[in-house]
């Protein structure tokens, strides 16, 4: 047996043994005292971006507030309020940073203007998938980056949810060359809306329980949103025409838990590793609930409500992309964090994409 084998298997026998210690609550160290767990109970405020009970998304929100008081056994309890309840949808991170909230739901874009960064713990134009972010997230250096940016403002970010890869958005014209995108009235936030404007059109941003109503009396003349089941809910198939994809602008949809520090700091430490706990289950959660009921809702609306689905053509796409490079150029050269944040996320999209077309792009079909 090689030394990198016999070192290998012994390191996993000690994780086996450690790990089915901790299962049985017998991992303390010998001389060490338990921990002391305070009968202290705590109630919070959570706001979010979204509409109230709004379907996986404001779901979301309260499944988490649930699942922290089941786990801390009604220690911490949360009060989820949608966006327009106690504050402005949008406001979300104000509120949280100074501490009308101790809690917010909402997603990293929203925030581009406070802190550039920001939109690249999100979703980037011809970024990574859900896989390759959560990886490089959890175990590439990202999450330390996305608390290095939010420090400044008192507050602790968590992934708490994924709307998986979303679709290109509703158009009410067809999308032919990147000459049509002259003069369009989208709403598309983020890095995206950048690029949009770009390309000749406009970019608004507005809150989700807007747009129908918007595009609907042509104060907008397109929308993305984010995928079949979602999109069908709010009926955009019956007020646009055509259904774009793929997705150049969001390959992935990061939903943020951003959390005052000055209140964390707070709780208990066994509250603390609740939270953490809560919100990286609630993050696979959400994904899987996504990407079952965009299957589901695609063959929907194909099948029955005949929707005309239409890939953006080639030059359009190599259109965005480079429009996306030079935003992404503009933003990383007058601010120090995005630079270095940028560079971080490249980096590894760069080794993981690499990596995924060998051990992946086998099982597309």
């Amino acid at each position: 047996m090689n030394i990198e084998r016999r070192q290998f298997l012994k390191k996993a026998s000690i994780a086996a043994i450690g790990g089915t210690a901790l299962i049985y609550g017998c991992g303390d160290k010998k001389g060490e005292a338990p921990a002391v767990i305070s009968n202290k109970r705590f109630e919070w405020k959570m706001v979010t971006a979204w509409p109230p009970h709004f379907p996986l998304l404001g779901d979301g929100a309260e499944e988490l507030a649930k699942r922290i008081d089941e786990m801390s056994n009604g220690r911490l309890k949360i009060h989820v309020y949608g966006g327009g309840e106690l504050i402005p949808p949008l406001e979300s991170f104000d509120a949280v940073s100074s501490g009308v909230a101790e809690m917010g739901h909402a997603s990293g874009y929203y925030w581009a203007g406070k802190a550039p960064a920001a939109q690249f713990f999100s979703s980037m134009p011809f970024g990574m998938n859900t896989a390759q972010t959560n990886a490089w997230m959890l175990a590439g250096g990202g999450l330390d980056l996305w608390r290095e940016l939010y420090a400044p403002f008192n507050l602790i970010p968590f992934p708490v949810g994924n709307t998986g890869a979303q679709m290109g958005g509703w158009f009410n014209k067809q999308i032919n060359s990147i000459a049509d995108l002259k003069g369009l009235k989208m709403r598309i936030p983020g890095l995206a809306g950048k690029v949009i404007t770009r390309a000749g059109g406009s970019a608004i941003l507005t809150a989700g329980g807007e747009i129908y109503t918007n595009l609907e009396r042509g104060v907008i003349d397109a929308t993305d949103w984010i995928g079949p089941y979602h999109d069908y809910l709010m009926g955009f198939h019956k007020i646009a025409k055509y259904y774009y994809y793929p997705s150049w602008s969001e390959p992935t949809g990061v939903i943020e838990l951003t959390v005052n520090k000055d209140a964390f700091e707070k709780l208990p430490s066994d509250l603390q590793n609740i939270i953490r706990i809560a919100a990286y289950s609630e993050n696979n959660t959400m994904l899987s609930k996504f990407e079952t009921l965009n299957t589901e809702y695609y063959f929907k609306m194909k099948d029955e409500e005949k929707v005309q689905f239409k890939k953006f053509p080639d030059d359009v796409l190599s259109a965005f992309r480079k429009y996306s490079k030079e935003v992404i150029d503009e933003i990383t050269s007058k601010d120090s964090m995005s630079k270095k944040v940028y560079k971080s996320y490249v980096n590894f999209q760069k080794k993981i994409s690499t990596w995924f077309d060998l051990a992946e792009i086998n099982y597309s079909v």
